[in-house]
């Protein structure tokens, strides 16, 4: 699992920055209905996202909060005085606080399935009833774009996708969220090359390929055995859904 604290540094320029942002905010406001007052970003990270949800809806009162000390600081600096330290299994706000809550990028990073399903209970209890909730899932399929790269990484040891879609409609539906659309957009500059791939193995990005691990070694050898190993492959293309809080709940 990646260090957040030392990952804060890098973290935007290595995923794709501003143009994977606005792509990841526009889509997400697609979901939101514009009578939407206030709204919660759940692990809101370094706020890159976050900041251009509460730029585009003047109206749209927005709250970030983040685990990560080092990403909320980074946070807060694009979003004065509206993000807060917290843990997405134990959200620090009132019941129906706000009428739409976000999850972007991190039901995939939780290490079981009940973190999961406490991250969207929390999610569900912050949300007014007729609220809407959205969240990415199924991550790391969306990574997999059917490259040289994938086929090298597709005999690694798995690990269970934590934001697989059903089960997320699952957990949903035990906390009185009901479907209510998805949307699709692309992570612009998070396709990757040969080289870029083994750094990422080397500082611990594939959980189940720990660095320093005889076997993670064997995986670098035949990255670098690819052609073109600065050239990036396809971008991913991350989906979201959309979930409403049924009334009374």
């Amino acid at each position: 699992m990646l260090d957040y604290d030392r990952e804060a540094e890098r973290y935007d320029a290595s995923r794709g920055g501003e143009p994977r942002a606005a792509a990841a905010a526009g889509a997400v406001l697609g979901l939101i209905p514009p009578g939407a007052r206030s709204l919660l970003d759940v692990a809101c990270g370094t706020g890159i996202v976050t900041r251009r949800l509460a730029a585009a809806r003047p109206a749209l009162r927005v709250t970030g909060v983040d685990l990560t000390p080092a990403m909320a600081r980074r946070a807060a600096a694009r979003l004065p005085g509206a993000v807060v330290l917290g843990d997405s299994r134990r959200l620090p706000f009132r019941d129906g606080e706000f009428d739409a809550v976000t999850s972007v990028w991190l039901l995939h990073l939780a290490e079981r399935a009940e973190d999961v399903r406490r991250i969207v209970g929390e999610c569900a209890r912050v949300l007014r009833p007729g609220g809407v909730y959205v969240t990415t899932v199924d991550k790391a399929a969306a990574h997999n774009v059917g490259s040289d790269i994938d086929a090298v990484l597709s005999s690694r040891p798995p690990r269970p996708a934590r934001d697989d879609a059903a089960a997320v409609e699952a957990y949903a539906a035990g906390h009185g969220l009901s479907p209510a659309g998805q949307a699709r957009f692309r992570g612009h500059g998070q396709g990757r090359s040969p080289r870029r791939t083994i750094a990422d193995l080397r500082r611990g990005w594939f959980v189940t390929l720990p660095p320093g691990d005889p076997l993670s070694d064997r995986f670098a050898a035949r990255l670098a055995a690819l052609p073109d190993q600065d050239r990036p492959r396809a971008d991913p293309v991350f989906t979201l859904r959309a979930f409403v809080k049924a009334p009374g709940k």
